[in-house]
């Protein structure tokens, strides 16, 4: 017989994941159980109690991570702009680049070892920008010479600023995001 946890329990969970998912994503995966705690305002005995190892906490914030990434995925694939579904997809790849820079170390960076677990979800989005770039390309919205690759190397491009301080990344991030949205336009609409 399963027990529902009690509701204290369970907020204690999403907040735990909550403050992990924030202090990942600016400080990286590297920090302790007991900073985590520190931020959350609890005990390390609260926090090891509903993620035993540092490896679970991160996991738990990877999936959380990854699903909002494939819920806005599955809403540009929905998008009847082919356009818009496109450019909102490279706007939010960039937003994420910044805002989300420890976790997104895990999961593309050489350090990627615990983001196996997601390795289909990698190939499910690859596979979704695809076809967005062909729907995009049929329709005329971008230039018929583009290709998926040309934008999986604007986004490694917008990637690469993760590592730039936070103030001039946003800057370099938002002219590139511009150049790529505009080189791939037959016409300038960015």
């Amino acid at each position: 017989m399963t027990r529902k946890p009690r509701a204290d329990a369970a907020h204690n969970r999403r907040h735990i994941v909550t403050v992990a998912r924030d202090a990942f994503a600016a400080d990286g995966v590297d920090l302790t159980m007991r900073e985590i705690a520190r931020r959350a305002g609890l005990g390390p005995a609260t926090v090891h109690r509903h993620f035993p190892s540092r490896t679970d906490l991160v996991s738990a914030v990877l999936t959380e991570h990854v699903a909002r990434c494939r819920a806005d995925m599955r809403a540009a694939l929905d998008d009847p702009d082919p356009w818009r579904a496109l450019r909102t997809t490279i706007r939010h790849f960039a937003e994420r680049q910044l805002r989300d820079r420890g976790l997104n170390e895990v999961l593309f960076g050489p350090r990627a070892a615990p983001a196996t677990a997601f390795a289909d979800d990698r190939r499910a989005q690859a596979d979704a920008l695809a076809q967005l770039v062909r729907r995009a390309r049929r329709s005329g919205a971008v230039r018929a010479d583009v290709s998926v690759e040309d934008v999986r190397v604007g986004l490694a491009a917008l990637s690469s600023f993760r590592s730039l301080p936070p103030e001039r990344a946003l800057t370099s991030m938002r002219r590139l995001e511009h150049l790529l949205l505009a080189g791939l336009s037959p016409q300038p609409k960015v």
